[in-house]
């Protein structure tokens, strides 16, 4: 006699080993935590009837839908809706999910109402007064947040001396979040035409608590009515939403290039000439590359591994190795350098400084 499988036991089955799929699925994506500012009884920055609380969330809303579509990346939000939530709450979310990117969204504000334009923010010590400022007035939502003096250890906003030491257990993650901000801010220019106010270092709190690269974007001015209005239309708020979600894509993409690397291949690339450029741009004691990878694998330096660039070094931190491309005092050719890079495929190539053969800030270099 013929046993008969139960149909419910088979549908148990199916649906098991999809949930097992999907479980397996979700654990190996890439995950990009999307933190909308302020929310609840915090609005953020407020002007002619602009909140920057609804215009962050609308826009982390729609980068997240746009990310979502992408089959290797997994979204998590920190929040969907109008909630409060405390600064370590947003960075705990992240840290426990084990995520990839933390990407914080906000809008800007000013006493100069004039000020408008866009600016991407990684975790650093204030280079200017403004910086600081920005910074301060993101810091100080946790006066709204209960025991706020237990919970961040005397944390004091208005003290760039409480910053230096959380700052110090982030620069391993610096690279990373300089390379992804430089893509938000490419994108903001080049393809939405929005004034460029670059990427920048300051003591974010947010970021100061994730373990992982991370970055907090100003997508505009509201304090500038004509940016406002921009930013609180549907149109705004959907160029900058993809905007965003290209650049976590790029960075997602050369991020994989750059760890998987190399693919064997039945010949070596060509190799690359190395443009000869004099620019008079020479810092004494400083050395300039441009890094290109990042790997867990130690590679041989060859032009065949690298697009049929010469002139490669490896440097080893840890667990890591970083890869650059050149090396030379003259800032005007590591520039083309970097150009030439990207041609070859390493879209968020970005240059280093060496300063006494120690790794330096190069905006405090060469500004």
């Amino acid at each position: 006699m013929k046993s008969k499988t139960c149909p419910f036991f088979v549908l148990l089955l199916t649906l098991f080993f999809s949930l097992h799929c999907d479980f397996l699925s979700a654990q190996n994506k890439f995950k990009v935590v999307l933190d909308a500012g302020h929310g609840g009884s915090d609005s953020g920055a407020t002007y002619y009837g602009f909140k920057e609380k609804d215009i962050a969330l609308n826009i982390t809303l729609l980068a997240g839908g746009i990310l979502e579509r992408h089959k290797d990346i997994q979204v998590i939000y920190t929040r969907k809706t109008d909630v409060f939530l405390g600064l370590r709450e947003r960075a705990d979310i992240a840290n426990k999910a084990n995520a990839d990117l933390f990407v914080s969204i906000h809008c800007n504000a000013a006493r100069n109402t004039a000020a408008y334009g866009a600016e991407t923010f990684v975790l650093g010590l204030h280079k200017s007064q403004e910086n600081f400022e920005v910074a301060k007035k993101e810091n100080q939502v946790i006066y709204l947040e209960e025991n706020y003096e237990e919970i961040y250890g005397g944390f004091d906003p208005s003290s760039s001396e409480s910053l230096i030491g959380l700052i110090i257990m982030q620069e391993e993650y610096l690279d990373q979040s300089i390379e992804l901000a430089a893509l938000i801010q490419n994108n903001f220019t080049q393809r939405l035409k929005r004034r460029d106010r670059s990427v920048k270092q300051a003591g974010f709190l947010v970021l100061m608590s994730t373990y992982m690269p991370s970055v907090l974007i100003e997508t505009g001015f509201i304090s500038n009515r004509a940016e406002g209005e921009y930013l609180n239309s549907r149109k705004g708020q959907q160029e900058m939403a993809q905007a965003i979600a290209d650049a976590v894509i790029d960075y997602y993409n050369s991020m994989k290039s750059s760890y998987i690397t190399v693919a064997p291949t039945t010949r070596p690339s060509a190799e690359t000439n190395v443009p000869v450029v004099t620019s008079g741009q020479v810092y004494d004691g400083v050395v300039f590359k441009v890094q290109i990878a990042a790997s867990s694998r130690k590679l041989d330096t060859k032009p065949s591994n690298f697009k049929g660039l010469t002139m490669i070094s490896r440097e080893q931190e840890g667990d890591l190795y970083r890869y650059f491309y050149g090396s030379t005092s003259d800032y005007g050719q590591i520039q083309e350098l970097q150009k030439v890079a990207r041609e070859k495929g390493y879209p968020s190539a970005f240059i280093v400084a060496f300063k006494d053969g120690k790794r330096a800030n190069l905006s405090e270099i060469v500004n």
